[in-house]
């Protein structure tokens, strides 16, 4: 014995009187979730993330850039308000003289030309050559390229102090103390993190691109410029700003070469400005220095920091 059900009977109608049968409604619930599909209390918790999230980078925006603010601040002031408390992150009255005085108070002028002599020379040579060992040590056949790559890997391990003293004898010996050129030669032939994390970046540019070329009558320099320098242009961006500003701040090199105060790198005169006047209490003149030194920084990162934002980008994808 066989039950009857209503889907059985309309069914069985549907086959008498040869009509297609109509299938029963059925309620639908509402969706529990938002127009992408998404369940709202996903949605509600990831607002939730995103809201702690930019309160904590906010947080840690501000942590990071108050000393550069209270630097500004504090050339502004007197150099009773410098001691005043509570501090004042206003300063009043504000004392824009502090900015004219700098200039006479020392050979400030000559430091950042020599500083910026230094640091361009160093960066842009530099980056030229460590882009073109670097290509050469991912894309050309080289016998034992991977070999000489591990040597000159190992040559980070070997840190300056080290080699401080035979360098300073082989300067010395040319007569190139109280120059400039002790501080540009050793750089202008590349930087070796430079070169490795360039090298790095070319494995994802694939070998078939420069056997085009070759096969079309391109050099390796044309090849380099033409097709590889676009791709890579965000990861040189990134490493040369480092590069920049891992020369601008150098502080140890150019004391052990530069006597003379006109030969002085800007990192030195803001030292002897220190020593000058800090017995003085004049802080208001040593930060209004300090502040100078960060200009020519703060303009190479705002350059290129959608060069440094799409390297990062690049690298997580490829991640």
């Amino acid at each position: 014995m066989t039950l009857t059900t209503p889907d059985t009977l309309s069914a069985l109608d549907a086959e008498v009187t040869g009509k297609p049968r109509r299938l029963p409604k059925r309620r639908l619930g509402r969706p529990t979730g938002n127009a992408a599909g998404v369940p709202r209390r996903a949605s509600a918790s990831r607002r939730l993330v995103n809201v702690v999230l930019i309160a904590l980078l906010s947080i840690g925006g501000i942590v990071m850039i108050a000393p550069l603010l209270w630097t500004f601040s504090t050339s502004l002031k007197t150099r009773e308000a410098v001691f005043a408390l509570p501090p004042q992150w206003i300063p009043d009255p504000v004392m824009w003289e502090n900015y004219v005085r700098v200039w006479s108070a020392g050979p400030l002028l000559s430091g950042i030309v020599n500083s910026i002599i230094v640091s361009a020379t160093v960066t842009i040579i530099g980056t030229v050559t460590s882009m073109l060992a670097a290509f050469a040590f991912a894309k050309l056949r080289l016998p034992a390229k991977n070999l000489l790559f591990l040597l000159l890997l190992s040559a980070i391990m070997i840190p300056f102090p080290t080699i401080m003293i035979p360098q300073f004898k082989v300067f010395a010996d040319l007569g190139m103390v109280d120059t400039l050129w002790p501080l540009i030669l050793p750089g202008v032939f590349g930087n070796i993190v430079m070169i490795f994390f360039i090298r790095q970046y070319l494995d994802s540019v694939p070998d078939s691109i420069i056997e085009a070329a070759k096969i079309d009558g391109a050099g390796y320099l044309r090849i380099f410029f033409t097709l590889i320098f676009p791709a890579i242009r965000p990861a040189i961006a990134a490493q040369f700003i480092l590069w920049f500003m891992a020369v601008w701040n150098d502080y140890l090199a150019p004391i052990i070469y530069l006597n003379s105060p006109e030969k002085q790198t800007l990192q030195l005169v803001i030292a002897s400005f220190n020593a000058t006047y800090a017995s003085q209490t004049d802080y208001p003149l040593i930060m209004a220095a300090s502040f100078i030194a960060l200009i020519p920084v703060l303009a190479v990162f705002i350059i290129f920091q959608r060069q440094i934002i799409e390297s990062v980008a690049l690298t997580g994808a490829k991640g």
